[in-house]
């Protein structure tokens, strides 16, 4: 099986080159540039395509990889939102993902945004790299005997319950479906979470039903010196509410892996361009705001997870032998 890889990084490369020896079949090609209507054209000639969850696999995408004669859309990551499934299933694509790779890499990180903008490392950084060794305007909040409100409990908001749980915070929940292995966890409905809850972290997929999910309305209902997470999708969240409770003094700390406005952003180095809009920039002048590049997944495990499940999926696909959980439909 032939595999075109799209938006190599280092450590793509890394990780898929080490688990390919067990998969012997499996020829990559590694492509820097990203999906596009114009470098789907490259397909032609292979099985299979591998892109991220950054990667444009729109409907008109699609199209241009079904005349190329691709069967088959590897994604190596958990997230679909970016994929017109309705586009694959017309032009008979398989898509497959990766439904769990490392759940804790991803809840570590969000407790590390909680801490870090809690406690005011960055700003505790660039000081004494200034040899200013004072402690105004570094203090934070004890995590112990607060309350944490996370949303969604499948296996990454799971994880992180159980790290706020470890903190010796009082665990709550909001999720359609209750984990049952939860058992410290009170499940609650969404009002009350957002009024009670000292720490917010966001642990749920992007649908049409929880889209700005964090809105002014929402944001009205929390408490005041809230921490919010989010390491899920970025438009969970409305930015430009998100800037106006910032404004209000609502937020203790807002630690971000994900935003709106990440598409151009994510995994680039753009430190010699001029953003396109205001709303990033104005999301990393506020001194309580941690923004931080899609990099919650990253993890040498999580790597290694990812590409020996993305691999797999490929040789089940090819065997006709596809776990169910793998298959992405609308």
């Amino acid at each position: 099986m032939k595999i075109l890889f799209y938006d190599t990084k280092k450590y793509d490369k890394e990780s898929f080159d080490a688990a390919l020896s067990a998969f012997p079949e499996i020829e990559i090609h590694y492509l820097d540039t990203d999906l596009s209507p114009n470098t789907a054209r490259l397909a032609k000639g292979y099985d299979a395509i591998c892109a991220f969850v950054s990667s444009d696999v729109g409907g008109e995408v699609v199209s241009v990889l079904a005349k190329a004669g691709i069967k088959l859309i590897l994604m190596r990551c958990a997230g679909f939102n970016n994929v017109d499934l309705a586009a694959c299933e017309k032009e008979g694509i398989t898509v497959l993902r990766v439904p769990g790779y490392s759940p804790e890499a991803v809840a570590e990180h969000a407790m590390c945004l909680a801490l870090a903008v809690n406690r005011h490392v960055h700003k505790g950084y660039i000081k004494v790299r200034e040899n200013n060794f004072s402690l105004v305007g570094l203090t934070g909040i004890n995590f112990h005997g607060k309350v944490a409100g996370i949303v969604g409990t499948g296996k990454i908001g799971a994880a992180m319950c159980r790290i706020c749980h470890g903190f010796g915070m009082k665990v709550i929940a909001y999720d359609i479906y209750r984990n049952p292995d939860l058992d410290f966890v009170e499940y609650v409905d969404f009002d009350t979470l957002l009024q009670t809850s000292d720490l917010i972290s966001l642990h749920c997929p992007l649908t049409e039903d929880n889209y700005h999910l964090i809105c002014k309305d929402t944001i009205e209902k929390m408490k005041d010196n809230v921490v919010l997470v989010n390491t899920s999708r970025g438009a969970l969240i409305k930015t430009e509410d998100l800037i106006w409770g910032i404004r209000n003094m609502k937020f203790f700390g807002v630690g971000l892996d994900v935003y709106e406005e990440e598409t151009n952003n994510v995994f680039e180095n753009r430190e010699d361009d001029i953003l396109e809009t205001s709303v990033t920039s104005r999301l990393l002048s506020f001194p309580n705001v941690i923004v931080t590049s899609h990099q919650g997944f990253l993890t040498k495990e999580a790597l290694a997870a990812i590409s020996e499940v993305t691999l797999q999926n490929a040789m089940d696909f090819q065997n006709h032998d596809l776990k169910k959980v793998n298959i992405v439909k609308e």
